[in-house]
């Protein structure tokens, strides 16, 4: 995989870089900045090396969302950060004409045009037609088969960023653990999750489920889930997961009827969840379980909270990073709320490894490549 060391000539090149700037905001303001940060180094790079850089990206998910406060939030790192309106036309074409050696432009939300999903070859010529010379470090899409990510390589030389190479050799060292290994998985959405479950029993020691994920296993084994969140799967699948001796699954949950606050929930064993009542988290036992597993282990893999952590069932998905943090293994984690947790406590340094991406993440594990990877070789 060719990276930006070895782009041959960059002086005053216009280099368009795919970055990781779907970050979450709040009140108009960019909420948590750690995606900007690790942008920061191969921005860094080509400014110094005194390339005309070009930043592209998306935020959110309508299509409708604008980039202006992200770019608020980037220039207290660069400031001599630009901003444009558009991502493509005229207006982008002066903006990067003026730009000055060494100067870095944003340009908007890719998303504002329908051809960044659909990867319409139209599109990706538009904007491949505004550089010289294309890095992909966005390595959250890098699982997208979108415009940005797959089709402009195809009309540039095109290379990998700091952060994209970074991923790379830790995510390769994750599909090689020291033993005792421990991988522990959580979010939602059986169907994703399936392909890098059976991956990760292939190659881990113990791999735990927890979050909704656990509560197809646990609707398998017979066990009441009330009204938990459960995916639209068969049960053979879950079943044939389910004689694999390697599998972990919890002890006891934080249960509430639906709606409720946290600190309504209830700790419920697996066997006493009540028909109105709902999952919402990973219980206390569950936790210490997983840190004599952590205690022991070498490796550690970790993608997705314990609980419904964007709704406030935040106290298994912190507690579990504060286990990870005091443990001497060697610790990679990503996902967007697993990540938020991590640094809500503090613990952020305590990790060998936080990625960027949580989709991109899992289906690296799943299929050893993506997309956005394979068409930098």
């Amino acid at each position: 995989m060719k990276t930006i060391r070895d782009i041959p000539q960059l002086k005053n090149i216009p280099v368009l870089v795919r970055c990781a700037l779907n970050v979450p905001i709040a009140d108009g303001k960019v909420s948590g900045s750690f995606r900007l940060r690790k942008a920061l180094p191969t921005i860094e790079f080509l400014s110094k090396k005194h390339a005309r850089v070009i930043l592209m990206g998306h935020i959110g998910e309508k299509g409708t969302e604008t980039l202006l406060p992200v770019y608020e939030a980037m220039k207290e790192f660069i400031p001599q950060l630009q901003f444009c309106p558009v991502s493509t036309g005229p207006i982008a074409r002066e903006a990067i004409r003026s730009l000055p050696a060494g100067g870095v432009l944003m340009l908007e939300n890719l998303r504002r045009h329908r051809g960044e999903v659909m990867n319409d070859e139209v599109f990706a010529k538009e904007l491949a037609s505004l550089a010289d010379v294309f890095v992909e470090d966005s390595f959250d899409v890098c699982h997208r088969s979108h415009a940005s990510v797959v089709g402009v390589p195809a009309f540039l030389p095109a290379y990998a960023g700091l952060l994209v190479e970074e991923e790379i050799r830790e995510l390769s060292l994750a599909l090689r653990p020291k033993s005792p290994s421990l991988a522990i998985i959580g979010g939602a959405k059986f169907s994703t999750k399936e392909p890098v479950l059976k991956r990760l029993l292939t190659l881990y020691d113990h791999v735990f489920v927890g979050g909704a994920l656990a509560n197809d296993f646990m609707k398998a084994r017979g066990l009441p889930v009330g009204k938990s969140l459960i995916s639209s799967v068969g049960e053979t699948e879950v079943e044939i997961l389910l004689q694999n001796p390697k599998l972990l699954l919890p002890m006891d949950y934080a249960v509430a009827p639906l709606g409720s606050q946290s600190t309504q929930a209830r700790i419920a064993r697996t066997d006493s969840v009540d028909p109105d009542e709902a999952i919402l988290d990973n219980g206390p036992e569950t936790v210490a379980m997983l840190a004599s597993y952590v205690e022991q282990a070498k490796t550690i893999l970790w993608n997705g909270p314990l609980g419904n952590y964007e709704n406030g069932f935040t106290d298994g998905t912190e507690s579990l990073a504060r286990v990870i943090a005091k443990s001497s293994a060697h610790s990679i984690v990503g996902g967007g709320d697993t990540v938020a947790a991590i640094e809500k406590v503090k613990v952020g340094d305590r990790f060998s490894f936080i990625s960027t991406g949580g989709g991109a993440m899992l289906d690296y594990f799943a299929n050893g490549s993506l997309p956005g990877i394979d068409v930098l070789h």
